[in-house]
């Protein structure tokens, strides 16, 4: 006998209101579950297991009973040709899903891991880096599909760059990493990252550690940092003040030019970089001796913001500024190299002990136990370090400015 099929009408479906499965014959049931919810169901028994499985065909309110019909129908057709209705479909959307992935660009991950890491970050300079980085070295691969980029496609934009420009290379490297990291977080790519370095890359290309020509920055002489103080008070410049103060505070050129009125504390002595503006992304307070309190207190207030206002409208002072007044001073001289001369002087002239010297440079502890047992930025010590640079500074030795490169990192 045929099994009777169409049982159901529209209208009766309307009126069923009791929990329960209710048959239209051949697998379709309309279910209504004690929560009352109304849905159509797909009951069949699997050919493996003999079991019964149940596909969902959607909500009575999406799904007509004519449309939940239709639905059946493609199921036993399935079933018919020896395929799970369950398992095909997820299969198709595996697959919808795997097309979706393969059309998702390199470019579009890059944007994405900027817009969700920004706030993270210093400044919207790094953002900037960040992008103008990737897509001067790597732009062949930007409009590739991130799914597909492998070891081939990454060793052709590191390749060129990797012997000449080794920093540049391997910050292109990982950041390539971070961003294929990213994707396989988001499903748009296997885990495996064809831009890792360890046990992958490290034996592909040489390290870079290798390759890399350190060549230490050009400084002057400390015995000749008195002439050459001297020598720049008598220039008249904001640009003057700002090497000045540069010198005097052994700070970053860009911690100087970027300096804010609201960051100096005349009473207490000090000036407190706040951490967005540091290389090691932490606050430092600044001791100020007195000579550099002087200056500061002797600046023109061209701005209410700006320590060293730049020609535009909310601008600071460039860092090409106060650098151009020592190249007329010193040619081959860089105003990061008084960082060294600092350095220097401390070491070979005075008995402050190392830390002091390195918590003046903010330097970051490399020994992550002492860091985490350093509670104190060790203030009072350096308040009496950087006056006794503003001293000998403030002497004027024989001529001795020949410069001499240090190597010693800033």
């Amino acid at each position: 006998m045929a099994r009777a099929i169409n049982k159901l009408t529209a209208l009766g479906v309307k009126r069923l209101k009791e929990p329960g499965r209710y048959s239209d014959g051949d697998g379709l049931y309309f279910f209504i579950s004690r929560a009352g919810s109304r849905s159509w169901v797909f009951r069949y028994r699997d050919r493996t297991t003999g079991k019964h499985r149940d596909k969902g065909l959607g909500p009575e309110r999406d799904v007509s009973l004519e449309q939940a019909r239709g639905a059946a129908r493609r199921a036993r057709a399935s079933l018919r040709d020896g395929l799970d209705p369950i398992d095909t479909e997820a299969a198709a959307k595996a697959q919808a899903a795997a097309d979706r992935q393969r059309g998702v660009s390199l470019g579009h991950c890059v944007d994405q891991y900027i817009k969700a890491h920004r706030a993270s970050w210093r400044n919207a300079k790094h953002a900037d880096q960040w992008e103008n980085t990737l897509n001067t070295y790597a732009g062949d691969l930007i409009a590739l599909p991130v799914a597909l980029i492998d070891t081939p496609d990454v060793l052709r934009v590191l390749e060129p760059i990797w012997s000449d420009k080794t920093e540049t290379a391997t910050r292109v490297r990982q950041r390539i990493e971070a961003v294929l990291d990213w994707a396989a977080a988001r499903k748009l790519r296997s885990e495996l990252n064809p831009a890792r370095w360890r046990g992958h890359l490290d034996k592909l290309l040489p390290k870079p550690a290798k390759l890399k020509d350190v060549k230490p920055r050009p400084a002057l002489a400390y015995g000749a940092i008195g002439a050459f103080l001297a020598e720049l008070r008598g220039k008249d410049s904001m640009a003057a003040r700002a090497l000045e103060l540069i010198i005097l505070t052994a700070s970053r050129p860009s911690e100087v030019t970027g300096a804010r009125w609201g960051e100096i504390d005349f009473e207490a002595g000090s000036w407190t970089v706040p951490a967005e503006r540091m290389k090691a992304g932490k606050a430092h307070r600044i001791p100020l001796s007195r000579p550099a309190l002087n200056l500061l207190q002797g600046l023109p207030r061209f701005d209410a913001e700006f320590v060293f206002p730049g020609a535009g409208k909310n601008e600071t002072m460039s860092t090409a500024a106060p650098l151009k007044v020592l190249k007329t001073m010193r040619p081959g001289v860089v105003a990061h190299g008084f960082r060294s001369t600092f350095r220097d002087w401390a070491a070979d002239m005075t008995a402050f002990p190392r830390e002091v010297a390195e918590q003046a440079l903010a330097h970051s502890i490399p020994d992550k136990t002492e860091a985490a047992y350093r509670r104190t930025d060790l203030f009072l010590k350096r308040a009496k370090l950087m006056s006794a640079w503003a001293d000998y500074c403030d002497r004027v030795s024989p001529d001795v400015s020949n410069v001499e490169p240090i190597n010693r990192a800033g």
